[in-house]
C-alpha cells in the first residue's frame, strides 16, 4: 500500500510539471496584456523622466525586448529556480515571497480547519435534526454568512471587538515591539490571528455546513444504510460509523478547490487587517506593477493547490478504502 502511494505521489508530481508551465506561460502573458509597467510606475513617482532616462531603465529591467524573448529569459531563470528581482523591495523575488508564505499558511491553515470543522459539525446537526429548530437556525445562519462580504465583516469585528471592547488587536500579526519568545510569541500571534482566521472562516463555513447537510441527508437515502437499520444497527451507529465517512468526501473534495479561493479572499482579510502574508504582498505589487513579485506569488499559489489537491486525493482513500491510488 505505501508503495502504490508513493508511485501516485510520483506520478502526480511528473504531471504536475507540465501544469506549472502552463501557468506561468498564462501568468506572464496576461500581466504583459495589462497597460504600464514598472518604469511607468518609477517615472510617475519621480514626478518626471526623460525618454531617454526611461529607455535605460526598460533596459535595465530587461523590458526593452521582444515579448517572446521576455518570456523564453524569465522560464530559463525559473527553470534554475530563480524568480527575478523585486524593484520596489530591492530584493530577491524568491526570498520575499518565502518571507511571507509562513503567514498566510498560518492564516489559511487556522481558516481550513475552522471552516471545515465547524462547517461540518453544523451541517451534521442540522441534518440529524432534520425539519427542527435546529436545522432552521443553521440553515439562516449560514445563509446570511454566506452572503455577507468579507471586508464588512472583517471591518465590523475590528470595530466591536477591537475599537469597543478591546478585547484583540487591530492589525498585524504580532506585537513587534513586546520582542515575545518562545510560548508568549505562539499566543500572541494566535491572539492576533482570531479575528482575520474568523472573518475568512465564515464565508467558507457556512458552505461547508450546507455541503455537509445535503451530503448527510443524501447518504441517509442510500440502499446501505436501509441495510444496516435491517440489521438492527442504532441510528446513532449508523450515523457515525458509516453515513459520517462517505458524507465528508464530498466536504473534502470541495475543501481542496476551494484553495485558490481561499488565497484570493486573503488579499482582502490580510488587507483589511495587515496581515503581513502573500495576500497583502500581491496587492502592493498589483498597484507598483512589479510584476516579477507578482509572477512569482502566482506561481508559488499555484504550487500550493497543486499539493493540497494530492493530499485530498491521498485522503480519499483513507475516508473510503475502495477508492483506488491511479
Amino acid at each position: 500500500m505505501l508503495g502504490a502511494r508513493l508511485a501516485f505521489i510520483l506520478r502526480r508530481t511528473l504531471q504536475a510539471i507540465p501544469i506549472l508551465l502552463a501557468i506561468v506561460v498564462i501568468n506572464f502573458l496576461l500581466l504583459k496584456l495589462a497597460p504600464g509597467d514598472a518604469v511607468d510606475v518609477l517615472a510617475g513617482e519621480a514626478g518626471s523622466a526623460t525618454p531617454e532616462y526611461m529607455a535605460e531603465l526598460r533596459a535595465k529591467f530587461g523590458l526593452d525586448q521582444p515579448l517572446p524573448v521576455q518570456l523564453f529569459n524569465y522560464m530559463a531563470k525559473v527553470a534554475v529556480g530563480d524568480f527575478g528581482w523585486s524593484f520596489r523591495h530591492e530584493m530577491p523575488v524568491a526570498e520575499l515571497v518565502l518571507q511571507r508564505l509562513g503567514p498566510t499558511l498560518i492564516l489559511m491553515g487556522a481558516t481550513i480547519v475552522t471552516a471545515v470543522g465547524v462547517g461540518s459539525l453544523l451541517g451534521l446537526l442540522a441534518a440529524t435534526g432534520l425539519n427542527t429548530w435546529r436545522d432552521t437556525l443553521i440553515s439562516v445562519l449560514a445563509l446570511v454568512s454566506y452572503a455577507t462580504p468579507l471586508f464588512w465583516v472583517g471591518l465590523m469585528l475590528i470595530l466591536v471587538f477591537s475599537v469597543n471592547l478591546g478585547w484583540f488587536p487591530t492589525s498585524g500579526m504580532e506585537t513587534i515591539a513586546a520582542f515575545h519568545t518562545g510560548w508568549d510569541r505562539v499566543w500572541d500571534i494566535l491572539h492576533h490571528l482570531v479575528l482575520p482566521a474568523t472573518t475568512l472562516s465564515l464565508f467558507y463555513l457556512a458552505l461547508y455546513a450546507r455541503l455537509m447537510r445535503a451530503s448527510m441527508l443524501e447518504q441517509s437515502g442510500m440502499d446501505y444504510v436501509t441495510t444496516a437499520r435491517a440489521k438492527g444497527l442504532s441510528d446513532r451507529r449508523i450515523v457515525y460509523r458509516h453515513v459520517l465517512r462517505n458524507a465528508l468526501l464530498p466536504v473534502v473534495t470541495m475543501a481542496g478547490v476551494q484553495v485558490s479561493s481561499l488565497i484570493g479572499g486573503s488579499v482582502i482579510v490580510e488587507t483589511v487587517f495587515g496581515w503581513p502574508g502573500l495576500g497583502q504582498l500581491a496587492f502592493e505589487s498589483l498597484f507598483a506593477r512589479d510584476l516579477n513579485l507578482l509572477l512569482g506569488i502566482f506561481l508559488l499559489s499555484a504550487v500550493l493547490v497543486l499539493v493540497v489537491n494530492l493530499a485530498v486525493d491521498i485522503l480519499y482513500t483513507v475516508l473510503d478504502p475502495r477508492i483506488e491510488l491511479r
